[in-house]
């Protein structure tokens, strides 16, 4: 798959893989949740790494990124997106492990209004009144959870902002999907090893090495960290923002389910009523992206 290189070719593909992996994201977390969060941030920057350098060499894309290496501006850009997608990675893991599903599902459900907030605001993305509705509804789901789910609301808020924030960067650093990604895990991969060290002093030791099953669930982390993010910047670099935030419905639908008949937790009144707000958003959404006959790709 190109990026930058065919912006005409649409994003939609790239977008839909990426929530797809992303939806389904919690079912694979169940099988590492005896690793500490911070660990397992850790040692999916670690494994991410070789496979982005890999697929780096088969593309032949090192001339890009001995170019963004050699740009102060684009370096200290995704030094930025780097740590934002580490707090992004953390604060998800964390809230799946102990058990916050509908936090985090709601959390990428306002995710869509940050991203056209972000997209009207700064990249001059125009928004009609039925989008401004659509952002007055699911800001209204939002204000419900300051009565009702308070203690959880950070989790959600913490990761609409990085994520958010991270795709706008992602969009207007001129550089390409996988070698920002690439340049992004080398920047963390310092903190990575830090983290694994650390945690390998601990009585406890170290996750990765103990058992051959859960060592390879580790390594399986990359693919599913390197994957879905490059198909993400991919559609972020083709789509318009406020669009690809309105697609990324997807992902938090699945999450949503898979927390109702997989991890069995129970759901609060307020958090209902706040899904069922930013349920109505999404769909006054669609139907204004239909009435104007938006298109997907730009």
């Amino acid at each position: 798959m190109n990026d930058a290189s065919s912006p005409a070719r649409s994003g939609l593909p790239a977008a839909l893989g990426a929530y797809l992996i992303w939806g389904f994201l919690p079912l694979y977390l169940i099988f590492v949740s005896a690793v500490p969060p911070f660990e397992f941030v850790a040692w999916r920057i670690i494994w991410t790494l070789p496979l982005c350098l890999v697929i780096v060499s088969l593309r032949r894309q090192w001339p890009e990124i001995r170019a963004a290496l050699g740009s102060p501006r684009v370096l200290a850009t995704l030094t930025a997106s780097a740590a934002l997608i580490g707090i992004n990675w953390l604060v998800y893991i964390w809230a799946i492990q102990t058990g916050e599903v509908f936090a985090a599902s709601l959390g990428y459900y306002i995710n869509p209004l940050i991203n056209v907030l972000l997209g009207t605001l700064l990249l001059g993305e125009k928004l009609t009144a039925r989008g401004w509705a659509a952002v007055a509804i699911a800001g209204a789901g939002i204000a419900l959870l300051l009565g009702g789910a308070l203690t959880t609301l950070w989790i959600s808020v913490t990761l609409a902002l990085s994520f958010g924030a991270y795709g706008l960067l992602r969009k207007r650093v001129p550089v390409g999907a996988l070698p920002g990604l690439t340049i992004e895990s080398l920047i963390l991969l310092l903190p990575a090893f830090g983290t694994v060290a650390w945690f390998a002093s601990t009585p406890a030791g170290a996750s990765f090495g103990h058992e051959w099953s859960l060592s390879l669930l580790i390594v399986l982390g990359g693919a599913l960290t390197a994957i879905p993010l490059w198909l993400f910047a991919v559609a972020a670099r083709r789509m318009a923002y406020s669009t690809l935030g309105f697609v990324q419905f997807l992902s938090p639908t699945i999450v949503f389910v898979l927390g109702l008949t997989v991890f069995h937790k129970p759901l609060l009144p307020v958090q209902l009523a706040a899904f069922v707000a930013i349920w109505i958003a999404i769909a006054v959404f669609v139907w204004d992206l239909r009435a104007s006959r938006t298109p997907i790709a730009t």
